[in-house]
């Protein structure tokens, strides 16, 4: 009779935590927010408006890929920040865990590239958790990159009134052709979707 019960009890235990579970996905699956207004400036921007779109726990924002191209012997930098409104309705607590972008850098011998990117959170530079979102591309680099990068800022705390704050990205890219040979050309590229990663809590 004691197995019997503690098989119960498990087994409940279980239903209860798959149960938990399915409430948690159904929250994600749910949630929206009340806006998502968008914003760029910077020397290497697109002139197209960049979208926004909510699936489940990720926001996809996309807009034209940027580029620094520079040819021999020249050094190009160029710049676009990006300004993601997010306005969280009462009752949540709201936290960006992860961002993931996408690119390509060719690089000649005698060049080289980087890739600067810089993360803001309500007022404050975003730490990172498990990988650089930066990156350094040698000479003789020629392929695409991926950057898949885990952050640690404080939540948006939504429980007692809605509230709107910002997710910054600020993005850098140098292209460097100094000592490249004549005629050859440094690129590096970031491509055309961001990929942020939440968690909605309800309070």
């Amino acid at each position: 009779m004691k197995v019997l019960s503690t098989l119960v009890s498990s087994l409940t235990l279980l239903s209860l935590n798959i149960v938990g579970l399915s409430h948690v996905d159904a929250q994600a699956q749910g949630f929206q927010f009340q806006s998502v207004p968008l914003t760029v400036f910077g020397n290497g921007c697109p002139s197209v408006n960049p979208q926004a779109n909510l699936k489940a726990d990720t926001l996809f924002v996309t807009l034209p890929s940027f580029e620094a191209v520079a040819v021999s012997p020249k050094v190009v930098s160029k710049s676009c920040n990006l300004r993601i409104g997010l306005n969280v309705p009462k009752g949540y607590k709201v936290k960006p865990i992860n961002i993931k972008y996408v690119g390509f850098a060719n690089v000649p011998k005698g060049g080289s590239a980087d890739l600067k990117v810089t993360l803001v959170f309500q007022g404050k530079n975003v730490p990172n958790s498990s990988n650089d979102p930066n990156a350094n591309f040698p000479s003789g680099f020629s392929n695409g990159w991926v950057k898949n990068v885990a952050i640690t800022p404080d939540a948006i705390d939504a429980c007692a009134n809605p509230v709107n704050s910002v997710f910054g990205i600020n993005t850098n890219l140098i292209a460097r052709a100094r000592d490249a040979s004549a005629g050859q050309q440094t690129k590096i590229l970031i491509g055309q979707s961001y990929q942020i990663k939440f968690t909605f809590t309800r309070c």
